[in-house]
């Protein structure tokens, strides 16, 4: 939900003709208000804090904006909120004052259908009242919940005692009371089905009909009554049972809801308590971290009480706000510090730079590795500085050991011996007779190469040919060793990477590499997309499916080039 639909959401639902059924969603579009407030605001200051360090990254005065436009939504929400549950109540407590002034009404008709069970004997007019007495009953809307089964048992007992003592009862037909008899039957046997039903509303509104239905049912065989009125009144009592649970779950739930919380508010002191204590960005880093876990717990963690929701909620948020605020205070504090650790490495940068043009090699290189342990001691000079000022400082150092590489790499004299030493391990490598075992061979294959790589430079004029000549050493050994299938692709594919490494164009060599097998995975990729696009074009029928399965083969194979090519990826250096 977008933050500008809250606050609609919530009109939508203040205007709703019926309050009481919105209730529920008020309180989880609030949640859901609350969290998003919450996380905004966080990131509101974290960023505000990394402006501080990196002012050009961020822009303050937008950040304070954006604050102040949270603060303004979080004031009109809960305007329209505080408006929201004043209305709720009026409508709650004129429902209760209905309901009870309907329990009043049922107790008059109550005293009424007991005096005329008692006192009257015309039987014309004692079925007039109780025809008069039903039909404002069933008039009459809900009474208190509590009060729903007594009322009711009382009622039904009643109707028993009038249609079984009134004389006309001696009147009726055997088949009347058959038929009644049925109904009732049939009318238990819906009473059993609302033991299924999830929906406890639903159960609510449907025993009442039910019940009303049974009172509205004429007498049964006076044989069956007691049978009957007790399967009647098993159920009635089993889906009471049922209803009470619920209710009573629901409490239990919602006080371990509650519960849950309380104890993530003593979790979340206990991890800030030693805050105080905390000296280094990384113990704050590592108890943001912890304190972010609290917050992300506490909204799998579903409603409690009502009465108790809003104050563990702010108690919570307050144990986080005075967190961050000793965060934030804690990095205004170390910036100074910070402030002053990049001035002493600006002085080392301008030595540096002083000497990054020096001929004088050994002294040179000397002095500027003692800067660099000076650089070292000095520490970390914070986020703001220490990347750029690390940049600047290596850049001067590299300028001055690239110029020297470059000198004692133009001195091929010194490069003679290197030659000499790769022609004794090609030299090597032509006698070698591989092992019989294969991963001995592997092995001393590998050693080879290990060897050839670790000489140094050649004379310019050489090194392509020196290279050369390892290559097909190398490859002529391997060929010999007659692998097969995975293992001889895989071993090959290592082995033409170790043949790479000593390659003078290693890194560029091992780069197309990468290319190339990246583009080998985008053309399976492709074709992955296309078999699966055809996939939709085949009916069902006998011969489609056979072309279905061939697809599905095609496309399970171009997987696992993938998979293949992906490993061979992870098997090339970073040069």
């Amino acid at each position: 939900m977008e933050n500008m639909n809250f606050l609609e959401t919530l009109n939508e639902l203040a205007a709703s003709e019926n309050l009481l059924a919105v209730g529920k969603d008020v309180n989880e579009l609030r949640t859901k208000f609350e969290d998003y407030t919450l996380e905004a605001e966080r990131k509101i200051q974290v960023a505000q804090l990394e402006a501080k360090d990196d002012p050009e990254a961020h822009d303050l005065a937008s950040l304070d904006a954006q604050l102040a436009e949270i603060s303004k939504l979080k004031d009109d929400f809960y305007q329209v909120f505080g408006d929201f549950k004043e209305k709720r109540k009026v409508v709650i407590d004129a429902k209760n004052a209905v309901e009870t002034e309907n329990l009043g009404k049922k107790r008059a008709l109550i005293n009424r259908l007991r005096e005329t069970v008692t006192t009257e004997e015309n039987i014309g007019a004692a079925f007039g009242s109780l025809k008069e007495i039903q039909d404002k009953w069933k008039e009459i809307g809900d009474i208190p919940r509590d009060k729903r089964n007594d009322i009711q048992a009382e009622y039904s007992r009643l109707l028993e005692d009038f249609f079984y003592n009134i004389k006309i009862y001696k009147d009726l037909k055997d088949h009347d009371f058959n038929r009644n008899l049925q109904l009732k039957k049939d009318l238990i046997a819906e009473l059993k089905q609302l033991n299924t039903i999830d929906s406890i509303k639903t159960v609510e509104t449907a025993l009442k009909k039910l019940q009303n239905d049974w009172n509205d049912i004429g007498p049964v065989p006076n044989e069956e009554w007691e049978t009957i009125k007790e399967s009647y009144w098993t159920e009635v009592r089993s889906i009471y049972e049922k209803v009470n649970r619920f209710y009573d779950d629901r409490r239990a739930k919602l006080q371990a809801n509650l519960e849950q919380k309380q104890a993530l508010i003593e979790e979340t002191k206990t991890i800030t308590s030693t805050k105080a204590e905390n000296n280094s960005t990384k113990a704050w880093e590592v108890m943001t971290k912890a304190v972010l876990a609290s917050q992300a717990k506490w909204k799998t963690i579903g409603f409690g009480p009502k009465k108790e929701n809003d104050q563990v909620w702010k108690e919570f948020r307050a144990v986080c706000d005075d967190f961050f605020n000793a965060k934030k205070e804690f990095y205004n504090e170390i910036q100074g510090q910070y402030d002053a650790l990049a001035l002493k490495k600006k002085d080392l940068i301008t030595q540096a730079n002083a000497l990054k043009e020096s001929t004088d090699w050994k002294d040179t290189a000397n002095k500027l590795k003692q800067l660099q342990q000076k650089w070292k001691q000095i520490g970390h000079s914070g986020v703001k500085h220490e990347q750029k000022l690390w940049k600047e400082f290596r850049g001067a150092c590299d300028a001055f050991f690239n110029s020297r590489e470059a000198f004692f790499g133009a001195k091929d004299k010194e490069n003679e011996v290197n030659l000499t030493a790769k022609k004794e391990v090609l030299a090597a490598i032509d006698a070698y007779t591989p092992n019989a075992d294969k991963n001995t061979a592997i092995d001393d294959l590998k050693k080879f190469a290990a060897d050839f790589n670790a000489i140094g430079h050649v004379p310019m004029k050489e090194k392509d040919a020196i290279f050369k000549s390892f290559k097909e050493a190398m490859d002529k050994q391997y060929s010999a060793l007659k692998m097969e299938g995975q293992e001889m692709e895989r071993i090959m594919f290592q082995a033409k990477i170790d043949t790479m490494k000593a390659s003078p164009n290693a890194s560029r060599q091992l780069g197309d590499l990468k290319m190339d097998l990246r583009k080998q995975i985008d053309i399976q990729i492709k074709e992955i997309a296309l078999l699966e696009n055809n996939l939709g074009f085949f009916a069902n029928s006998k011969g489609a499916d056979a072309l279905r399965k061939d697809v599905e083969k095609k496309v399970a194979r171009a997987n696992d080039k993938i998979s293949g090519i992906k490993a061979k990826l992870k098997l090339i250096p970073n040069e």
